[in-house]
């Protein structure tokens, strides 16, 4: 049974440097591979979390689904019809994205309302007379109060903005929604109740969540399955109880090991993660996580592992996931 967004064998690659030069060295013309050949699928109202060190290709890969930057190579399908980079207004309007600083995804300069009614307008979701009333509809879905219309955001809180920016992907009333550590850059007190709201949106309206995070606990919560990447790749893909339960890949266990834990200090410096990632433009043979990885071994540097596992729900990419069992 196909998924409702289907991502299959998903690349984007990116021009590093002149390739005038290259040419002229006789180099071959660099590319920075920031999603690489990544497959999965999103049931209709599911909520996935994507996690993994900065660099590792969340927001790339998100970027690539909403259309803002191209794919190289793979497809995108939205309930069994493929996504092309030139999309037409419908299809856009289908998949929708909340950045992470609303600060500067907002015009500083139009107000809430004007902000809304705009895309409104513009979209024709409702008739001319019905767009303020939409405005006010949308403030309700989000939890803010009408008054807050005719403010700009300059004069919101953190976490007002952030709703807004909700507000904002919801008036285009989208079938996908990608929040895109939409919560990373507010106080830990304002998290929660935007977390909760996504919850609620989600069940709600039904919508298909995909949320984009660094924090595992974050995640935890809001997410029925998790992907782990590491430098472009998924390492793991399975349902968030039993991934948080028994983590098979290493890199997994890893974050895991270096999220804070109420009451367990830990030494200045000291983490789970040894080292730094290898860069993408000269990437290690075999397994990608192999120089970092305290069970590397002879196989792991001339065999790069794909996932796979007992299902298509339960899979990670390490030669020894569930030898142990």
């Amino acid at each position: 049974m196909t998924a409702f967004l289907e991502i299959q064998d998903l690349t984007v690659k990116f021009r590093v440097g002149s390739a005038l030069v290259a040419r002229l060295r006789g180099d071959p013309i660099p590319d920075l591979v920031a999603v690489d050949d990544i497959s999965f699928g999103i049931d209709r109202g599911e909520s996935i979390g994507i996690v993994g060190e900065s660099g590792c290709g969340k927001s790339t890969l998100a970027k690539a689904i909403t259309g803002l930057v191209p794919a190289s190579a793979g497809s995108i399908s939205l309930d069994g019809v493929k996504l092309t980079q030139k999309r037409d207004r419908a299809t856009r309007r289908r998949v929708q994205m909340v950045f992470q600083d609303p600060s500067s995804s907002l015009n500083p300069s139009l107000t809430v309302e004007r902000t809304l009614a705009e895309l409104l307008r513009v979209h024709r979701i409702v008739p001319r007379e019905k767009v303020a009333d939409r405005c006010t509809e949308l403030m309700d879905l989000v939890e803010l109060p009408q008054s807050l219309l005719k403010t700009r955001p300059r004069s919101l809180s953190g976490g007002q903005r952030q709703r807004v920016g909700i507000a904002r992907a919801l008036a285009l009333e989208p079938d996908v929604l990608i929040a895109d550590e939409a919560v990373a850059a507010l106080d830990v007190s304002v998290q929660a109740p935007i977390l909760n709201l996504l919850n609620q949106l989600r069940e709600g309206l039904g919508l298909t969540l995909m949320f984009i995070s660094h924090d595992l606990a974050v995640v935890r919560y809001v997410s029925d399955r998790v992907i782990v990447m590491y430098l472009g790749n998924a390492v793991e893909d399975r349902p968030t109880a039993d991934m948080f339960e028994d983590p098979q890949h290493p890199y997994t266990k890893a974050l895991m090991a270096a999220a804070p834990k109420f009451g367990v200090k830990k030494a200045p410096g000291e983490s789970a993660l040894k080292g730094e990632p290898p860069s993408a433009l000269d990437l290690p043979t075999g397994c990608r996580f192999r120089p970092r990885c305290p069970n590397a071994a002879e196989i792991c540097e001339t065999s790069e592992p794909k996932l796979s596992g007992s299902d298509a729900i339960q899979r990670a990419a390490c030669h020894f996931a569930w030898k142990n069992q």
